[in-house]
């Protein structure tokens, strides 16, 4: 990685305003230049091939759920989980100048953003949903389009970036909106820290494979925060389950995980990091980890 003081180089999916930008931003502060990449596979791709030295990729969202297609990237990929960041998602309706409510047609943005305004959709039945790439990329489009039909949905930094108007603010379904998102790097730790681990785990398909899994961390009272199951390739019915575990590296924990490795076909641990706290704190933790 960089050394101190010196710039890192974050790769995302989106365009320039897209919320996963200002979650490396948060992350890493004045030192980070962010890349935006058109698709998850070529973000993914821009550390592999040394053109990026992180990335920042967004992992679940509290009302849409979890962003899929990153866990499987994640997976096929070496990289590990560095930090996490959680930015409260504020979206809005933006159009372009001259638009108005009543001239509105079609609504764009990204499926999950789309997915978080149900009610907006609900309450205007003749807007025709139109999914695209990003959020900050719906707006671009709409602005640079003249078109007072089209609107899309975005955060205000995207709205601000292409000077787009704002037609209807917090438009999402619920004030409480988050998105979490994950800092990769291509650097293992010799002696990770932190206070959360994620793994990944392919099980026997037999009964009571799963609860004989977790069962380690039950019996040594470490928590469980999160289980997410994707299918195998090749393998039809049969799933790999990602485990999110609230526990630092240490006696218990390793504990754990060798008794887990006694019950399960394989298991990778893809990072063990501090779990999102306020973001100044965070950014001077993330910087240490990545440099």
């Amino acid at each position: 990685m960089r050394m101190s003081g010196e710039t890192v180089r974050v790769a995302f999916q989106g365009e320039p305003g897209a919320f996963s930008e200002e979650a490396a931003e948060r992350l890493l502060g004045d030192q980070v230049v962010t890349l935006p990449r058109g698709t998850f596979e070529s973000a993914f791709a821009a550390v592999e091939e040394g053109e990026a030295d992180a990335l920042v990729v967004p992992i679940e969202n509290s009302l849409a759920g979890s962003v899929l297609r990153v866990y499987d990237l994640l997976l096929e990929s070496g990289l590990t989980i560095a930090a996490e960041a959680v930015l409260p998602i504020e979206l809005h309706l933006i159009g372009c100048a001259g638009a108005t409510l009543e001239g509105i047609r079609s609504v764009e943005s990204h499926p999950m953003a789309l997915a978080q305004c149900e009610r907006l959709f609900a309450k205007n039945r003749g807007w025709a949903r139109v999914v695209a790439e990003d959020t900050a990329g719906s707006v671009r489009g709409v602005v640079e389009s003249r078109d007072t039909a089209r609107a899309a949905i975005a955060g205000p930094h995207a709205a601000a970036h292409y000077g787009g108007t704002i037609l209807m603010h917090g438009v999402q379904d619920d004030a409480g909106n988050f998105t979490r998102f994950l800092l990769l790097t291509e650097r293992e730790d010799a002696a990770p820290r932190g206070d959360k681990i994620t793994l990944v785990l392919r099980l026997a398909h037999l009964p009571g494979a799963l609860v004989a899994a977790l069962e380690p961390f039950a019996r040594r009272g470490l928590n469980l925060l999160k289980i997410e199951s994707r299918p195998i390739h090749g393998c039809p019915w049969e799933y790999q389950f990602f485990l999110d575990v609230e526990a630092s590296s240490g006696e218990p924990m390793d504990e754990a995980l060798e008794e887990l490795r006694q019950s399960v076909q394989s298991v990778r641990v893809l990072g063990c990091y501090r779990a999102a706290r306020p973001m100044g704190e965070q950014m001077r933790a993330v910087m240490g980890r990545i440099q």
